[in-house]
């Protein structure tokens, strides 16, 4: 929420004066009464009007001073307290572009978050907010307010009620009813269908989260795309895009604000930033959906690329689609911010190729090594033990079947610590099936899951499996699978992590389950920790996938202490 300006008034005294001289009312004995002014002199009023002010200030408040109120306490500004956010909205990208499938909506919030009561949830096409109608030509004014009977004039009816920005829209997708119950829709289907925007007030905001998960069966596109929606924002990186041949990758934007932005999408590739004019000062209007082919705003084709989008005003929703033909499909999740360090988990087992695409800031070369961790903890993979990054540009480098059968997560980190350089990870994986067909998924540098973060849509019959990567010691993360879309009985299990190692499993299912369900995870101690979930769902001999990071759901805020400080009025 936008902090309110305060302005001080041109020429406003810093401290009040009386007449010759300053002094305090805390109901102690007046001060000696200072020398008289000459008869007719204004200062008289002067002290007389500060003292009466003084008095009413005390009436209020309590106590009022003239003198500078003591600071307060170190320890005291330093104490925050946690409070349960009130009001959760993502944005989902547009589900298909250009290819034919189906796509899945799902929603959902973890129970017991808070004390909160009441609230609504919802999903809903993005729309352009209704446009105040002008008057017909010629249509009469509205006669003047007759005045009531006690002679005071009555208020017009304002024209239309304002809308309630919290209010689910006729319209709507989806409605969420309660926590503890995930509830699914389909989303519009067809090339031209919007991105959506998703709200939750009151206890049905803290861990509001809604997934999209799209199947596309038609060969130069075929693939399974599931992507966790994001709130609007004005800055996103992703890793791993690419224009070369047999690629079709577009970024979506979605306006789900009430004014308009102006994007601009910043391409780097192995020569560093690509200029052209196309890729800036996109407007999006409020309401509306647009993507953006790379092949239309980059030079010739590029094998790697790293995409910025920049909102220079307003903010909206962005997200990456990666179309390998008949090799596979997904969304490019959003990378964490540049760090020195990036974690990438959510390697399977049968991973038969692994591409890493990382970019360096323009100021400084990135010296990187790569990391696995396995069930035992961190370790170099022989033949792939670092990545060298020119400064501005981005570099790549094929791991093949680098995790040798076994699950894995992937660091990159400072060769030397003493050198730190803030970049930008992804990693492209494919599974391949018996019969030479595959998928594809991109993973991106995360953030730990903290407290507790969920994916909903998980399935029925073991399609969903988690891994869980611990970065530093040992930990203990507790799994919870909620009831389904159609009814069910939550689950529980509790994971350990080796220190620095890699745990997967499949997805505990609710008992009598009946529906897609959610997938909880929490942090019971140790860490920090990492997580995915992959859903595997094979389709005409195609190994399916795709890979969504566990992000901590931010469903409480650090408020800082406050404290009454009358004396601020005499400032």
């Amino acid at each position: 929420m936008k902090k309110p300006a305060f302005r001080k008034k041109s020429g406003a005294p810093d401290t009040a004066r009386g007449a010759g001289g300053t002094g305090t009312f805390d109901g102690a004995p007046a001060a000696p009464a200072a020398p008289a002014a000459p008869r007719g002199s204004g200062a008289v009023r002067t002290t007389r009007s500060l003292l009466a002010a003084a008095v009413v200030l005390a009436a209020v408040f309590g106590i009022a001073e003239l003198r500078k109120p003591a600071a307060t306490a170190a320890t005291d500004r330093a104490t925050a307290t946690s409070a349960q956010v009130e009001r959760t909205a993502v944005v989902c990208p547009q589900p298909l572009q250009g290819l034919t499938g189906t796509t899945t909506l799902t929603a959902y919030t973890p129970p017991g978050t808070g004390d909160g009561t009441g609230g609504t949830g919802w999903i809903s096409d993005a729309a352009a907010p209704a446009a105040p109608q002008p008057a017909a030509p010629g249509a009469a004014t509205p006669a003047p307010a007759t005045p009531a009977a006690t002679g005071a004039p009555t208020p017009a009816a304002p024209a239309a009620a304002a809308a309630d920005r919290n209010a689910a829209p006729a319209d709507a997708r989806l409605t969420l009813a309660k926590p503890g119950t995930p509830v699914s829709a389909p989303a519009a289907n067809s090339d031209l269908a919007p991105g959506t925007g998703a709200v939750a007030t009151g206890a049905l905001a803290p861990g509001f989260t809604v997934t999209q998960t799209t199947t596309v069966t038609e060969q130069r596109g075929l693939g399974l795309s599931g992507i966790t929606c994001t709130p609007s924002g004005t800055g996103f990186w992703f890793a791993g895009a690419s224009t070369a041949e047999g690629r079709t990758d577009y970024v979506s934007l979605v306006n789900a604000e009430s004014t308009a932005a102006v994007v601009d999408l910043k391409l780097y590739g192995d020569k560093g930033l690509i200029e052209n004019d196309a890729a800036n000062s996109i407007t999006v209007a409020p309401g509306s959906s647009q993507s953006v082919l790379l092949p239309t705003i980059s030079k010739g084709q590029v094998a790697d690329l790293a995409v910025h989008v920049v909102a220079r005003s307003g903010r909206v929703g962005a997200a990456l689609h990666a179309a390998d033909g008949s090799k596979g499909a997904d969304w490019v999740p959003a990378s964490a911010d540049p760090a020195p360090v990036q974690v990438m988990p959510g390697l399977p087992a049968d991973t038969s190729a692994a591409h890493l695409v990382v970019w360096a800031p323009p100021e400084d070369d990135a010296d990187l090594r790569i990391e696995l961790s396995g069930k035992n903890g961190w370790f170099v993979p022989a033949g792939n033990e670092s990545i060298h990054v020119k400064a501005g540009t981005v570099a790549s480098v094929d791991l093949g079947k680098v995790t040798r059968d076994e699950v894995a997560g992937l660091r990159v980190s400072p060769s030397d610590d003493k050198h730190p350089t803030p970049v930008v990870a992804g990693l492209r994986v494919d599974r391949a099936g018996a019969n030479g067909k595959s998928d594809a998924a991109w993973l991106a540098g995360t953030a730990p899951v903290g407290t507790r973060a969920t994916v909903a849509d998980n399935r029925g019959g073991g399609p969903s499996t988690l891994f869980l990567t611990s970065t530093g010691e040992a930990a203990t993360v507790r799994i919870t699978a909620s009831a389904g879309t159609g009814g069910g009985t939550p689950a529980t299990k509790e994971v350990q992590l080796p220190a620095g190692g890699t745990v997967s499993l499949p997805a505990p299912e609710p008992t009598g389950l009946n529906g897609s369900f959610a997938l909880t995870a929490e942090t019971v101690s140790g860490g920090p920790v990492v997580a995915a979930r992959m859903l595997a769902l094979p389709s005409k001999d195609v190994p399916m996938f795709t890979v969504q990071a566990l992000r901590d759901d931010r469903s409480t805020v650090k408020v800082p202490q406050a404290a009454q400080n009358p004396g601020v009025v005499l400032r």
